[in-house]
């Protein structure tokens, strides 16, 4: 028994190791989210010479984070959390190093390329939160993952203001004043791709299948490691060989059917499928909205005149920048509040409280459309309710499915994710064109609305069975 308890002692400090080390990475790479997303859709328009390409930056990003959701998935399952990890961020990387180059050569293309490149980053920051809950006690799940989403708060919220610092850079480097702050994002990618490559041993993800196969035999062995601070007096330590490491899951075995795998578990878990239901509305409503609104301010200021071909400049950059950050803010840095109302609350009541928040944040934005404050109040309010429905949802799907199908339906909830942002990001150009930014809100608010309507039920039903 003393055995047994100081492996499972040193696993707890391997999970906090864990965390440490995937928040200090987040803070870096959210440089890059950051930057891209608040002058990429000025520079849609300056590239490409219309506003009607206003929203393919992030569109191409979310479709970038979509499409790597269920590779990195995959990734992450044959070779475990630090190779997906790794993986994501370099592509990040190469994203930045294309939106640098976009600028210095005017081409369009190198824009989406780059815009492509910082979603499949993207997709990785967002997987990390799952990794976060890899080896996370059952009470403690809602806070190890919202420490995780919380750390995006440091570099995605510097992103967006990192404009001026930004121009500042490009100068030195002899290049426009514009592709400074992707310099800038570039370098705190890299070093988040160094953190984790060099420090996330143990993966998480193998560790926790090591336990699983273990914990009948009543040891917790960390291949390759002994215990952390030794064994106590009297007590043999145990042989950091005790139980080999695991196999690899072949590739093409991990590729093949994790789709079909995925959707086949979520549809068997009601809580599942409300999980991901709450994510990726979540997630489209918040992208849609927040995608358009650094045009709709820039219109805002400088009038309703035609701006294709035009980059903002002067204090509207710098209203669109701080906006963005209050709007970033919002999304993370009440990340920890979120995981303990996941965990105190419960993670149904949590997504309720989620989307009513996010009806609250598009009746204010879309309805204060003409003031400047209103706008940033409901882009504050939008991240706080994205932040709350994301972790409590994402919280429930990781405890709704077993451990063999959890990896793909957590790649399958982020592909989803990607999708659903994808298309918000595409369609809210459309709909700012014919119905307006309160339009554009009030489509958001009638999701949100539908949704909230089926997590009451959900909570409704279980309320019942529990009474039965």
């Amino acid at each position: 028994m003393a055995r047994t308890l100081v492996l499972e002692q040193d696993v707890r400090h391997v999970q906090r190791r864990t965390v440490v080390l995937l928040s200090v990475a987040q803070v870096f790479s959210g440089l890059g989210t950051g930057s891209t997303v608040s002058i990429g859709s000025i520079l849609a328009v300056e590239l490409s010479g219309s506003s009607a390409w206003a929203g393919a930056v992030a569109t191409v990003m979310t479709l970038g984070a979509s499409a790597a959701a269920l590779p990195l998935a995959s990734l992450a399952e044959r070779r475990g959390r630090r190779a997906g990890q790794v993986a994501g961020l370099s592509a990040a990387l190469a994203g930045a190093v294309l939106m640098v180059l976009a600028v210095v050569f005017g081409l369009f293309v190198l824009l989406l390329l780059g815009s492509a490149g910082i979603g499949v980053g993207t997709a990785a920051s967002l997987q990390a939160r799952f990794a976060a809950v890899d080896l996370a006690a059952a009470e403690h799940r809602g806070r190890a993952l919202s420490t995780v989403v919380w750390a995006v708060t440091v570099g995605a919220v510097a992103g967006p203001n990192l404009i001026q610092p930004g121009a500042a850079v490009g100068a030195a480097l002899g290049l426009p004043p514009v592709a400074g702050p992707f310099v800038i994002s570039g370098a705190g990618l890299l070093i988040a791709t160094v953190i984790l490559f060099t420090g996330l041993r143990p993966d998480p993800l193998l560790l926790a299948r090591q336990r699983a196969g273990t914990n009948a035999a009543g040891v917790v062995p960390l291949a390759g490691q002994a215990p952390a601070g030794g064994a106590p007096a009297g007590v043999p330590a145990a042989p950091a060989t005790a139980v080999p490491a695991p196999a690899a899951v072949p590739a093409a075995a991990a590729a093949r059917g994790s789709l079909s795998r995925g959707l086949r578990a979520i549809r068997s878990s009601r809580t599942a499928l409300l999980a991901v239901t709450g994510v990726v509305a979540a997630h489209a409503v918040m992208v849609g909205v927040m995608s358009m609104t650094p045009l709709h301010l820039q219109h805002l200021v400088e009038g309703p005149g035609p701006h294709a071909g035009h980059v903002a400049e002067g204090d509207v950059l710098v209203i669109i920048g701080f906006t963005i950050s209050l709007h970033i803010a919002g999304m993370f840095a009440l990340s920890p509040l979120m995981g303990w109302l996941t965990d105190r609350a419960g993670r149904v009541e949590t997504i309720m409280i989620g989307f009513t928040v996010l009806i609250a944040a598009v009746v204010v934005a879309g309805f204060g459309q003409s003031s400047t404050a209103a706008v940033a109040v409901g882009l504050v309010l939008l991240g706080v309710g994205w932040s709350a429905a994301t972790i409590s949802g994402s919280t429930l799907l990781a405890e709704s499915v077993g451990q063999d199908a959890r990896v793909a339906v957590q790649g399958v909830s982020d592909m989803l994710m990607g999708a659903a942002g994808a298309v918000g990001g595409a369609l809210s150009g459309l709909v700012l064109g014919f119905a307006g930014y309160l339009g554009l809100n009030l489509l958001g608010g009638a999701i949100g609305a539908a949704v909230l309507a089926a997590a009451v039920v959900t909570r409704l039903s279980r309320r019942q069975s529990a009474a039965a």
